[in-house]
């Protein structure tokens, strides 16, 4: 079996450093950006089905999106940290490394999500009002939160297992665990909500078992050995160097995926002081943006393993090729989808919440103010995944805490007290300004060093 799994590693690898560049990048990237929209979807969905129950229903799954957003970066932690080393190992034929910390990073993944969920149900009520919950919304945050806690294990190794499917190139089996998963809720969400007479709890409960299938999905390919690593306890590393290189270089995710749960948390206690209509605004502006930013996050994700394999093997010119071809990509999709996004603002928002004017106002301007920024994304987004998967994990670390933490952050408390619920809507996108900026000069020196034969100091 070792010499099928090598044979079809080196198979993979030839693809991964011969294959033209978009062609390739294309056919890993088109799972990755389905699976993430219909995430996107599910998550919108959600939204959708519950703010038929009212503003602070709406408001509810605002404020627990930011616990998601969390499983999401423990999950992608240690998914994308042991990725981006199991993408070097498998170009250089080194399998047995690139299994053990496979299943290193699952289980590290499945132990803290059990963690957190004992911790948060304990002090729920309490965790909800840090959320920023307001006591009209507090009843419903409760409802859908518990559920959602109790999927926490499997929604954090469910994202582990899916970035280290797409770190050996099987996005697509990463696609078919998600979007089976997502559609399943997109089912359920009115069975259970409505038929069932389950309210908000119905839609905290089909997430939770269409999370289930997703897990089980995922897990079976490691299993049934579609897969050339092999997730086993005994497979768990006993090596404290592969566990710090592990949260090393998913530090970054940690920052990007975590400083979002915390920027969510910090934007619904600001919005909290304008109302529920306000933090329902800022919930539907926030699941619209996540809808189109998965596109380039899927895109680049796509990207990671091409960049991975390629700078393991030494290719550096096709690494930058990669590159460029993953940014020019973006700009013409986040191009096209800022104008969409920015003429028909107020007609996605009344899709959700068409009884509230003032959800509406409010929503309107802070996704025009979010959207006229779009195309940034294109750039900083690929940036930082390009010093993720080349382990430059302190540059990546630093670049995606920049957008949330170091720029949104101050500005979310900051702007709102100059120029009061508008500036809560400028915030994101003063924030992504600063973080396109930012990432210029990193950018630069890189891609100089690329060109240096030996480029091994880089």
């Amino acid at each position: 079996m070792k010499f099928n799994a090598q044979e079809t590693n080196v198979a993979q690898q030839l693809k991964m450093t011969t294959q033209p560049i978009p062609s390739l990048i294309i056919n890993l990237s088109i799972p990755t950006i389905i699976s993430m929209l219909v995430t996107a979807i599910y998550n919108t969905a959600d939204t959708f089905f519950v703010s038929r129950l009212g503003t602070s229903a709406t408001g509810a799954v605002g404020i627990v999106f930011s616990i998601m957003a969390l499983f999401q970066a423990i999950g992608f932690t240690f998914g994308t940290g042991a990725a981006s080393i199991i993408s070097r190992k498998l170009g250089k034929h080194d399998i047995n490394t690139a299994s053990r910390l496979a299943s290193t990073a699952f289980f590290l993944a499945l132990g803290s999500g059990s963690l957190f969920a004992i911790l948060s149900l304990f002090s729920l009520n309490n965790f909800m009002l840090k959320l920023g919950a307001t006591k009209t919304i507090l009843p419903y945050a409760k409802d859908y939160a518990v559920y959602i806690l109790l999927g926490a294990p499997i929604m954090c190794a469910s994202f582990t297992m899916n970035s280290i499917l797409r770190s050996e190139g099987k996005a697509t089996f990463a696609m078919l665990g998600l979007t089976t998963g997502a559609i399943l809720n997109i089912i359920l969400d009115p069975i259970f909500i409505f038929k069932l007479g389950l309210g908000i709890s119905g839609a905290a409960i089909a997430t939770l078992i269409s999370e289930s299938i997703s897990f089980l999905i995922l897990l079976s390919f490691f299993v049934l050995r579609k897969s050339v690593l092999r997730i086993t306890i005994k497979n768990i590393s006993r090596i404290p160097r592969e566990y710090a290189d592990i949260v090393f270089l998913g530090f970054p995710s940690l920052c990007r995926q975590g400083l979002a749960s915390i920027a969510t948390v910090a934007l619904n206690v600001s919005a909290s002081l304008y109302g529920d209509a306000a933090i329902a605004a800022m919930s539907i502006v926030g699941r619209t943006f996540m809808f189109v930013l998965s596109i380039i996050v899927g895109l680049g994700q796509g990207f990671m393993p091409v960049a991975g394999y390629n700078f393991g093997a030494k290719n550096y010119s096709r690494v930058k090729e990669a590159f460029w071809f993953t940014v020019k990509a973006g700009s013409a999709i986040t191009a096209v989808m800022a104008i969409i996004g920015f003429t028909m603002a107020p007609e996605i928002i009344a899709s959700f919440r068409k009884e509230d004017v003032e959800v509406i106002a409010i929503g309107t301007l802070a996704m025009r103010l979010q959207f006229s920024v779009l195309i940034l994304q294109s750039l900083f987004v690929p940036v930082n995944m390009l010093f993720q998967s080349t382990g430059h994990a302190i540059r990546a670390t630093f670049l995606s805490s920049n957008r949330q933490g170091f720029y949104f952050l101050p500005l979310i408390f900051i702007l709102p007290r100059l120029f009061g619920l508008i500036g809560i809507g400028m915030a994101q996108p003063i924030s992504d300004i600063l973080s396109f900026l930012t990432c210029i000069p990193f950018l630069y020196f890189f891609m100089r060093k690329l060109k240096v034969l030996g480029s091994d100091e880089i």
